[in-house]
Parts: C-alpha cells; structure tokens; sequence
C-alpha cells in the first residue's frame, strides 16, 4: 500500500513526543518499542488503524487481531481488554485513532440517499466490533489529514472534510452496514447504545433488567437479545466488566486497597470481588497489581 510508509513516518515523528493534543480534535496516534500487557478499558465508538506492528482486543470470548494496514471498528461502549502483540524497538507499534461520530454519519447517510451504502451483512448479526484490510482511499484520507497539522491554519478549514471523507469511506468499504448502524436512530446498535449508557450511569449499583428495558422501551428478551449480539455478553456481564476493570485500574495505582477499591466498584463482598476478579484475569487482585506495576517499572 503506497500509503502506509508515509503513515508511519508521520505517526512516528507525531508520537515521539509523548501523549500530548495534536491540534485536530479527537486524533490520537500511538507509538511504543515493546510488547505490552493485556489492559482493559471501555472503548467508545472508534475507528483504530495499525501503520506498524500489531495488536490484540478481546471482547468477552471473541478475539480481534489485526496487524499493519488493517483496522478495528467499535461502534458502541465496549470492554475491550486489548494489547499491543508486535513491537520492538527498532520496529515500534505505530497506531492512529479518530472517534466516529453518528452526526457525521446520520448527514452521510440523508445526502447519500439508502441505495448508496448497501448492506453486507444481516443487521442483527455479529457483535459492534469488527477488523478490515484498509484500502488505499482509506489511507489516503488518513494522511491527509495527518498532513494538515503541519500547516495549523489549514485546519480548520479542510480537516472537517477530511474527517468527514474517513467516515465515508468506511461506509463504503467491507464493515459498511456496521458502520451505518452508527447513524440509523432506529438500529439495534443505538437501541444497545442507550442501554450501555445506562448501565455505565448506574455501573456501581444493583440493576434490574426490567427497569432496562423499560428504560430503553424494548421487552427483556427483545433487549437481551440485541445486547448480546452486538456485545457478546448480557447486561450484567457487561456490568461486571465495566466493574473489574475499572478496579483493574485503581489497583495497579493503589495495589493495598483491594477491600476498598472492590467496595468502590459495587461489590459488598471483598471475597466474591476477589473471586470474581480471579475468575477474569487469572491472578488475585493484590497480585495483579504487583505484578503490572513491576512491568512498568522493568520497561521504563
């Protein structure tokens, strides 16, 4: 792909300095020399693409490997547990990352009228998570608009259409009727959206199925139906990801407050915390922590 070197160079040179604000709203590039352990977060409607190295996301049982010139696709909040899987430091990971916005894809959708972005798959199959080979338009677009930053007052003027050129060649390209969900008010993926931020609202707490699904005007089986196909998982498994993973988190920052932290996340039981943390990530809590914490102090 002709694109993909110039890519590389530029999301090297960007991410040299460290994290910091790139001037195009939204707009992450990534870069590290070395392997990196499996952390979970919930991930947001996002579009990820690959310029060097790879990198693994995992969603409940359902694995996603993808690789240089390939790209992930997350069209509602999911608890990815994700790692980089090939980077070494003459050879670094190199990743690009741009939120997906339904506003941009609902007017893509109007102006382009529905004979346009066909479907390519059922709409109730496979979950709101997804990887693609990218194509060269894709790229293209993808330079571009990493190119604006070095002329700042291009951009904003000219990364709009840029940003608004990406989404439309995702639609257009092999996740299109994925993507189109995104921008569809009556999907099943907005109808699953709502859910999740309910639930993400109220993560801490007791939920009740039923008040869900009134909450989002469907029947418990229509509800749990939907969820679980876009999410590989029911509403209080998603729940309980959201919970484990956000003391995954606290713990690696304070590892000796495992009761209060398991507390803090909704459970009334330090056993059944502890229990339930094992059960997801192989090793107690404490020693989960420790056990981070050590590999962050090796690598730096």
């Amino acid at each position: 792909m002709r694109h993909l070197e110039e890519l590389r160079d530029r999301i090297a040179r960007l991410a040299a300095g460290g994290p910091r604000p790139l001037g195009i709203e939204g707009i992450t590039v990534f870069s590290t020399g070395h392997v990196t352990e499996p952390l979970g977060t919930v991930t947001t409607p996002m579009f990820a693409l690959v310029a060097q190295g790879a990198k693994r996301s995992v969603l409940n049982d359902r694995v996603f490997d993808y690789r240089a010139g390939q790209y992930l696709v997350v069209t509602v909040d999911l608890p990815l547990t994700s790692q980089i899987t090939r980077a070494t430091p003459s050879e670094p990971f190199l990743g690009f990352g741009l939120p997906l916005r339904p506003a941009i894809i609902a007017q893509l959708l109007l102006e382009a009228g529905p004979s346009v972005v066909r479907s390519r798959r059922p709409s109730d199959e496979g979950p709101g998570i997804a990887t693609s080979d990218a194509d060269d338009r894709l790229l293209d677009a993808v330079v571009r608009l990493l190119r604006l930053l070095d002329e700042p007052p291009d951009i904003p003027i000219l990364a709009p259409g840029v940003r608004r050129e990406i989404h439309w060649r995702l639609l257009n390209g092999s996740q299109a009727d994925l993507v189109r969900q995104i921008g569809l008010a009556d999907s099943r993926m907005t109808l699953v959206a709502r859910a999740i931020g309910w639930i993400r609202a109220r993560y801490d707490e007791v939920i009740r199925i039923d008040d869900l699904a009134g909450e989002v005007g469907v029947s418990v089986s229509s509800l749990n139906r939907h969820f679980r196909a876009v999410t590989a998982m029911s509403p209080l498994q998603y729940q309980k990801q959201l919970r484990l993973q956000r003391a995954r988190l606290q713990l690696i920052a304070a590892p000796h407050d495992v009761a209060a932290i398991g507390y803090a996340v909704g459970y009334d039981s330090p056993s059944q915390f502890s229990r339930e943390y094992r059960r997801m990530f192989g090793v107690p809590p404490g020693q989960d922590a420790a056990r981070l914490q050590n590999a962050a102090i090796v690598r730096e």
